[in-house]
């Protein structure tokens, strides 16, 4: 990590935030509370939003997941594909699915996923997290294909689950966030 770990003799912050982030990680902080937890503000609502997105949305828990991977792969956030992939297969996915989304971003994600072990909704959801992520701008196609599966909350929810982790991403990669080691 190019910071060092956060610690609480090296700033102190409120215990209650600490506790917090600890029952939400299982009794642990992460290599990236350990970066967030420098910034008070950052890691109080950081710990909140992402909360909701990890754990309070209605959208099919697999999808998201599948556009979360898919961010992990097109940034090169290693540390975020490390700690989604087992959710994704934890949510009903599987190794061959994860497979094939690594095979599906080699070629044109933006343009089109064409992968066999990915269904349809799958390859629509991982172009969609291409889009989002190397475009910004989502095509009218792909976004009536998504809204013929999808209800308006789900829509909404898969993408702020995608654009979420394209912030996580993002902090991840700047700050050299590696996985914890085992």
């Amino acid at each position: 990590m190019r910071i060092p770990d956060w610690t609480p003799e090296q700033l102190a912050q409120p215990q209650e935030l600490v506790n917090t982030i600890l029952a939400r990680r299982g009794g642990a902080l992460l290599n990236l509370d350990k970066a967030l937890l420098w910034s008070e503000p950052v890691a109080s609502g950081w710990n909140v939003y992402m909360r909701n997105v990890r754990t309070g949305l209605s959208a099919p828990r697999k999808l998201c997941e599948l556009g979360i991977c898919a961010v992990a792969l097109l940034t090169g956030a290693h540390y975020e594909y490390h700690h989604h992939a087992p959710d994704y297969l934890k949510s009903g996915g599987t190794q061959a699915e994860l497979e094939g989304l690594k095979r599906a971003l080699e070629a044109h994600p933006a343009d089109g996923v064409t992968d066999l072990a990915l269904d349809e909704m799958s390859q629509w959801v991982v172009q969609y997290a291409a889009q989002m992520t190397l475009r910004v701008k989502v095509d009218e196609v792909l976004f009536k294909k998504l809204q013929s599966c999808l209800n308006t909350t789900e829509i909404v929810e898969l993408t702020t689950a995608i654009a979420a982790y394209n912030m996580v991403a993002r902090i991840l990669v700047a700050l050299e966030i590696s996985p914890e080691e085992k």
